[in-house]
This record gives C-alpha cells, structure tokens and sequence, in this order.
C-alpha cells in the first residue's frame, strides 16, 4: 500500500462553482492534495455533498477528494425538469473533472451517486480509473419502472403542495435509517423547485438489466444496500459480472445512523482500494 502523503487534518475543502456542457452553473467543494489521485463522490437521492464530508475528511490520506451537489440538490439548483436525465448527470461529472483540470479519476456514489457513477463509467470510460459503489439502486424491469414514474411523479406533487419534509415522510420508514438521517439535514438547505424538478429523473431510465453494465472495465469496488430500493442481491450480481468488481466487506446496517459512523465504516476498505488501484 502506498505510503499516506498528507495528515486529515490539514484538509479544508473549497467551494468550486463550474459550468456543466448545457450552461448550468453547478457546485462542489475539494480537499486535498492534488498529487494524489482523485475521487468524486457523490450524494444519495435527498441529501447534499454535506452527507458526505466526514467520509471525504477520512479519505484525504489517500487521495484528492471532490464532492459535487449532483444537479438539483443543495446548491447546484436546477428547476428545469426537462434537464435531469441520467445522460446529463454524467456529462455534469465530465464537466466537473474538465474544470478541475483532470483527464481521469475514480467515481463513486451513494444511491443516486452510484447510479450516476455507472452512467459516466459506459460514458466516459478513459476517464473513469475506478468505481466505488455504496448501496446501489435497483434496476427495474418495465412493469417495476411504471411504478417507480409514479412514484416519482407523487413525490413531486407533495413537494410542490406539502413540502419536502412531508414528500419524504411516507417514504423513510421502508429506507435505511442514515438516509433518513442525511435527508433531513439537507432539507433546510434543499430549494424545493429544484427537488421537484430532480424527480423527473423518475421518467428516465438508467439501465434495462445489470446486463447493460457488462461493458464497463473499470474495477469498481461494491457495497450492498438493505432495503428494496438498493438491493444487497444487486450488488452481489454487480460485483460477480463486472470484470474488475469486488464485493465489499462493509455492509450497510441499522447500526450505521450518522454521517460519522456511515463515515467510519465505509472510509477503510475504500481507502484501501484507492491506494491498491492507484498503485498499478
């Protein structure tokens, strides 16, 4: 494993606001040393990059850390729904690594991150060195997406008439508790336009099958989900067909309730990984 090149604690993220290909004006922060190799992690569906700063802070002795607001989340506000399709999601990764100056990096995600992380990797993959994926989302057969465009579209109403507190309450109780945990944290933060605009993701469709990823090289280190809408079978299937997958140690769990033990558990086996990936 290669030697740690810089202590956490020097690491103070930035503010990066970059324009995506379409013009929209996006945002992320960065830490740490830009010798190393670099990491875009990003958020689940609700949350902001904030879900994820203490497990960036942990990373940051093996490589430079970038955490976006994926489009429509925090402060990468976008209230078109007709500009939140999966394509664009991984052109806004694209873009982000082009304002950063970076012609390769690993990506990675929770839920609607991994989602995003999949879709730049078949996209763009000379630029993907590596994947991390954290509680993948379920890949629904036609029947299962019919239901998921209602879904979404029922969530979106609620936002517009109820609120976002009250879009996500029927919703937390079937999930994993430190999803409910980050959404509410990001909900004061969260433009409610822009989240209803983000449901519109709901009319796109990421992949037909895990089938449709058996394209993608890049090694990709997996963690189940435990719940229906992140599959721990998913992830075993994913790990098995990709030609650089692993099946993580780590699985998520009840235990898991904060942005510090989310953090805690999952920085050790993706620190590992980046440094074994970074050092072939």
């Amino acid at each position: 494993m290669r030697v740690l090149a810089m202590s956490v604690s020097k690491g103070e993220f930035r503010s990066i606001n970059y324009s995506a290909f379409d013009g929209q004006t996006l945002f992320a922060v960065t830490a740490g040393d830009p010798k190393l190799s670099s990491l875009v992690l990003m958020h689940g569906g609700g949350p902001d990059h904030q879900s994820l700063l203490p497990l960036g802070r942990q990373l940051l002795n093996c490589c430079r850390v970038i955490l976006p607001d994926i489009r429509g989340y925090g402060r990468s506000i976008c209230r078109d729904a007709g500009r939140h399709t999966w394509a664009q999601y991984a052109d806004d990764v694209a873009a982000l690594l082009d304002h950063l100056g970076l012609d390769r990096a690993f990506v990675g995600g929770a839920g609607l991150g991994s989602t995003v992380a999949l879709r730049f990797a078949q996209a763009y993959p000379e630029r993907a060195k590596g994947l991390i994926l954290i509680s993948v989302e379920d890949i629904e057969d036609d029947d299962a997406k019919q239901l998921e465009v209602a879904f979404m579209e029922a969530f979106a109403e609620r936002v517009r008439t109820d609120g976002i507190d009250a879009a996500w309450a029927p919703i937390l109780p079937d999930l994993a508790p430190i999803i409910g945990v980050m959404v509410r944290d990001a909900i004061p933060r969260s433009d409610p336009a822009s989240i209803a605009a983000a449901a519109s993701i709901g009319y796109d469709r990421s992949f037909r099958s895990v089938n449709d990823l058996a394209s993608i090289e890049a090694p990709a280190l997996i963690f189940p989900g435990m719940d229906a809408r992140h599959p721990p079978g998913l992830a075993r299937n994913l790990a098995r067909m990709l030609k650089g997958g692993e099946y993580a140690c780590t699985i998520m769990s009840p235990d898991i309730d904060t942005a510090h033990t989310f953090a805690s558990a999952f920085a050790p086996e993706i620190a590992e990984f980046i440094a074994r990936q970074s050092a072939t």
